[in-house]
């Protein structure tokens, strides 16, 4: 990915039209005649961090030209339609659209893509090569792409669930995770896991904090709230092509 992206203010290329895909007779003697909705799954909103305001949010969508013309849409119509809905959710929300240009065969997730054609600081921070340093027996590792974390040269003994709090964390650096959106991501509906109440997840925090040893401070508590990630000149992290997306939503 070359580092001199260049965005574009997003363009329609023709009039938003609305595509009703055909019923078959099959299909609609099959589906059922009165189909109760679906409960909507919802969490809770990750608390704002003391002294800031939620003033918007950003979607990234990977899709590529190609792509959406195989759905029978362009980016153009995607975008105004999204616009549309929002207009319709939210009247008073002010919108900005670009287009994330990447170089032709671009490796990787679209979305990702995407991301770090927008400057998108923690897809961004990714991609800036480990410091050089022979001393690195005398640091934390913390290696997503093969989910271990070394300390001081060793292996640390971390249990899967307390690797995969630690990465959540990292995966989010700098922003403060409140306890009940570690609890609904990380303890999913049907995990064989039964979900801890959130003062549970101190308990997992500290014993995360006692195996990280003089490096627990990398986990840093926000009274009130809950914890954040923190990097030190100690840390390294390593990120395999993997590594899931730390998408709020």
């Amino acid at each position: 990915m070359s580092n001199a992206t260049l965005l574009a203010p997003v363009q329609t290329a023709r009039p938003a039209t609305s595509i009703a895909r055909p019923v078959t007779p099959a299909a609609r003697a099959a589906a059922p005649a009165h189909t109760a909705p679906a409960p909507v799954a919802t969490r809770p909103e990750p608390a704002v961090p003391a002294g800031s305001a939620a003033r918007g949010f950003a979607l990234y969508v990977g899709i590529d030209e190609q792509k959406a013309a195989q759905a029978g849409v362009s980016l153009g119509i995607l975008v105004d339609a999204l616009r549309r809905t929002l207009a319709d959710l939210a009247p008073a929300a002010q919108t900005y659209a670009t287009v994330a240009l990447a170089p032709v065969a671009a490796g990787g997730r679209d979305v990702d893509v995407v991301r770090l054609a927008l400057h998108e600081p923690s897809a961004v921070a990714r991609t800036r090569p480990e410091p050089v340093d022979e001393d690195l027996a005398s640091r934390v590792i913390v290696d997503i792409s093969r989910k271990r974390v070394l300390i001081d040269g060793e292996s640390a003994n971390f249990t899967y669930k307390e690797f995969e709090l630690l990465q959540y964390l990292v995966l989010r650096e700098g922003r403060t995770i409140d306890r009940a959106e570690l609890v609904s991501s990380l303890w999913s509906a049907g995990s064989e896991d039964e979900a801890p109440g959130e003062r549970t997840i101190d308990v997992h925090v500290r014993r995360l904090r006692a195996k990280l040893g003089r490096y627990e401070d990398i986990v840093r508590t926000v009274r009130g709230i809950g914890y954040r990630f923190d990097r030190h000149a100690d840390v390294v992290i390593r990120y395999g092509t993997g590594t899931p997306s730390p998408d709020r939503f």
